[in-house]
This record gives C-alpha cells, structure tokens and sequence, in this order.
C-alpha cells in the first residue's frame, strides 16, 4: 500500500558496503523519469553516480550535512533547466521525493541532501562545486542529492501524535473551516474519523462565514 510506503520510509544516513543492484539502479531511474512535471516539459536531468572516488568527492559538497553520502553506494544528483520550466524547483522536488519512495520500495534506505541555496565554503556555492566536479552544463541548475545504499541503521515508524504540528483543515468554497486537534486526539487516525464523522466531539470551529474567506479580518 502506498500509505505504508509512506509511513516506512525515513532518512537514513548510514549504508552497509553491500552495492545496489543494477536491476535495482534502472528501477530508481526509471521512477525519476516518470515523474510528473508541469506541462509535460520534463526539465530535469539525473545524475547517477556510482564510483567510490566520485562519491567521497559528493560528500563535501557542503560542510554540514553532506559528509554521510561517503559511505553510500549509490548517488541521484538531481539537475533542471530553468530555461525549460519555470517551475522547475518544484518539478525536481517531486523527482527527488520519487527517488525516495522507489528506494524504500526496493528494500533501500536513502537520504535527500539540499544543494540549492547551500554553500561549499565561504566563496563558492554547493552546486557551482557540484557543478565543476561533475561538469555540468550551465544551464543547469542542482537542487539536490540523494544518497542511496542498504541501511545500516534502522529507525522506527513515526506515529501521527509525534509529529505534534499536524492540523487537519477542512476548505469548502466559501465557508472556510479550519479544525486543529484537541488533546484527547492520540493520532491522525483518530483525528479524521472525528472530523468526518463523530460531529458531537469534534474540534471547535475556529471560523465559518459564508461571505467572505477565512483569512478576512473584517
């Protein structure tokens, strides 16, 4: 199922030494590139890497949070051209995120790295870094890696009640309804059958006025 699809996967930063299958390799590519993008246009390229030297060189791409892609087997530098779709960080993004879920698919544990927006030392960028190494056309632009490899590390699903930001609103046209949940919500789970069904407990309505949005002050 494709919720347990989501609710397994985690970032996972440590690999054993065992490589990725080849077979395994052409499934990864071929999810990025079935990725839906805007309009069709397709404006991202992938970058897959799977040498050892070229890998220890990806991981210092950034001071901070790059350095665990070394012990990776496996790397997506994910690329766009901007020129292609204006769109194009979102299109990536979505790419990206693909990766992921194909590799949790295959028994894989993988992590997104940022490059855009991220720099390499106090003078260069991470993706003008990334960009040198790997040679890669200036009209390209690096939103970011992901490192791929067997896990070495194993984390625990997190349940809806960890992630204590959720809120869940509810928007018809024109009656805008916001709902947040109440402490006796212990999960999500909980939280929708309440809202959708259970209308004696549910959550107070926070605002519901026909004639104007939500975010209206007057």
């Amino acid at each position: 199922m494709f919720l347990e699809l989501l609710q397994k996967r985690r970032s996972i930063r440590a690999y054993t030494d065992k490589p990725v299958e080849q077979e395994k390799i052409d499934q990864l590519i071929e999810a990025a590139l079935r990725t839906p993008t805007s309009r069709g246009l397709m404006p991202w390229e992938f970058i897959v890497v799977t040498d050892e030297n070229l890998i220890q060189e990806l991981s210092k791409a950034k001071p901070h949070g790059a350095g665990f892609v070394k012990k990776a087997k496996l790397v997506f530098v994910v690329c766009a051209d901007p020129s292609v779709s204006d769109v194009w960080i979102e299109d990536a993004a979505i790419a990206t995120f693909s990766i992921h879920l194909m590799a949790e698919s295959l028994g894989l544990g993988s992590c997104w790295v940022q490059i855009r927006e991220r720099m390499h030392d106090d003078n260069q960028t991470a993706e003008a870094y990334l960009s040198d190494l790997l040679q890669i056309p200036k009209q390209m632009k690096v939103l970011s890696m992901v490192s791929i490899g067997y896990p070495a590390e194993q984390k625990p699903i997190l349940l809806p009640q960890a992630r204590s930001s959720i809120s869940l609103q509810a928007f018809i046209p024109w009656e805008f309804i916001r709902y947040s949940p109440t402490p006796f919500l212990d999960d999500l789970f909980r939280l929708c059958k309440v809202l959708l069904w259970d209308t004696e407990h549910s959550p107070a309505v926070l605002h519901s006025d026909r004639r104007r949005p939500a975010w209206s002050s007057s």
